[in-house]
């Protein structure tokens, strides 16, 4: 069963109600506020440009553990080059720029529509959304954007204008201290090769509410 939220209330059903494929609710806004709430109750929005506002909560997860998280030799020696500068939260709104005007294998256009970029750098704006960013002298060549709740980063998308640059930034989000896991929503081949692993929703939960 699909749930109509409604616009006046801050609220969403219990996310283990969702479908097959994760697809919970429809409607409400995407508000500091309601999107808050949906990523402390393992729920996240997801939709396409002229469709209503979905919201999702997959039975599994797919996250990484940062102590597991899988560094290639040609990843290592990138590292090591030191040609690439690493920062955060200085360019966030870039971030989600490029995010969104990537092409993705199979789809069409960006779900990061502009209503979906207006919300995040609000939450970037009250401290909730994060960026970290990879630069090539004063050139932006990759990065990735997430949400932070408690230990718990919930990534969103990232990007690459160089090989590996994403995932540059990944292996650097692993190391940051104190970070227990980081939610990468849906699994796929270069997460994998990461060691992303799937986790159920209720494991899931247990880390968010620490």
């Amino acid at each position: 069963m699909i749930f109509k939220l409604l616009d006046d209330s801050l609220v969403f059903p219990h996310p283990a109600l969702a479908e097959a494929d994760g697809l919970l609710a429809i409607g409400g806004d995407l508000s500091v506020a309601r999107l808050l709430l949906a990523y402390q109750s393992g729920i996240f929005p997801w939709f396409s440009e002229g469709d209503p506002i979905l919201w999702y909560s997959p039975h599994e997860r797919c996250v990484i553990f940062p102590d597991r998280i899988k560094v290639s030799k040609s990843m290592k020696r990138l590292i090591k080059n030191g040609d690439l500068k690493i920062t955060e939260n200085q360019a966030f709104e870039d971030v989600i720029f490029n995010c969104a005007k990537t092409p993705r294998i199979g789809q069409d256009a960006t779900w990061i529509t502009a209503e979906m970029q207006m919300a995040y750098l609000e939450l970037h704006a009250n401290g909730i959304a994060k960026s970290i960013e990879v630069w090539k002298e004063n050139e932006l060549v990759g990065g990735l954007y997430g949400i932070v709740i408690g230990n718990v980063f919930c990534g969103e998308s990232m990007f690459s204008k160089m090989s590996n640059t994403s995932k540059m930034a990944l292996v650097y989000l692993a190391h940051k201290p104190g970070l227990q896991l980081i939610d990468c929503q849906l699994p796929n081949e270069h997460l994998m090769r990461m060691g992303a692993e799937m986790m159920s929703r209720d494991e899931y939960m247990r880390f968010l509410i620490q």
